[in-house]
C-alpha cells in the first residue's frame, strides 16, 4: 500500500477510532478483492505505516466482526440498495459492511455518528457521489436496526 492510500486526508484531525475505521476499510477492501484469510489481512494492516495512531482494539473488532458477519450484514442492507450487492464498488461495499456492523453491534455509538463516519470514509476513499449513496442506505438501515433511537432523534 502506498503512503497516499494510507493517508487520504492528511490535513484532517482524525481520532484513533476514525483511523481504526480507515484501516478496517482498507482491510475489508483487501479481503473483498483478494479473498484472503482475515488473519492475513489483519497482520498486513497492523504492519502499515501509521497504524500505531489507530484504536487497535476497535480495528480488530470491526474487521473480524464485519468479515465474520458479512453474510448477515449484506442481507440487512441488500434490500436497501438499488443494485445487487456484488455490483457495489468495493469501497461502498466495505463501508456499508462497517456501517452495518457498527449499527448492529456498537449501540454505544449514536447512529448519526456511525453514518457520519461512513460518509467521511466514502468521501475520502470512494467515488464522487458514493458518500450520498452510503448515507441513504445507512439512514434506512438505522431505521430498521435502531428504530427507537431514530424515532427519539426525529422528535427533537
Amino acid at each position: 500500500m502506498t503512503d497516499k492510500i494510507l493517508h487520504a486526508n492528511p490535513s484532517k484531525n482524525r481520532t484513533p477510532r476514525h483511523r481504526a475505521r480507515e484501516f478496517a476499510l482498507q482491510g475489508l477492501y483487501q479481503w473483498l478483492l483478494n479473498n484472503e484469510d482475515a488473519s492475513t489481512v489483519v497482520n498486513n494492516i497492523r504492519a502499515a505505516h501509521g497504524f500505531d495512531k489507530a484504536d487497535g482494539d476497535h480495528f480488530t473488532v470491526l474487521l473480524y466482526g464485519a468479515i465474520k458477519d458479512s453474510v448477515a450484514l449484506r442481507e440487512s442492507f441488500a434490500p436497501l440498495v438499488d443494485r445487487g450487492v456484488g455490483e457495489l464498488s468495493p469501497i461502498e461495499h466495505a463501508v456499508l459492511l462497517i456501517g452495518a456492523f457498527e449499527l448492529k453491534n456498537n449501540l454505544e455509538i449514536p447512529y448519526r455518528v456511525v453514518i457520519n463516519e461512513a460518509v467521511e470514509l466514502t468521501k475520502s476513499f470512494g467515488g464522487i457521489d458514493g458518500h450520498k449513496y452510503v448515507n441513504g442506505v445507512l439512514d434506512k438501515l438505522a431505521v430498521r436496526v435502531r428504530p427507537d433511537e431514530v424515532a427519539a432523534d426525529k422528535k427533537r
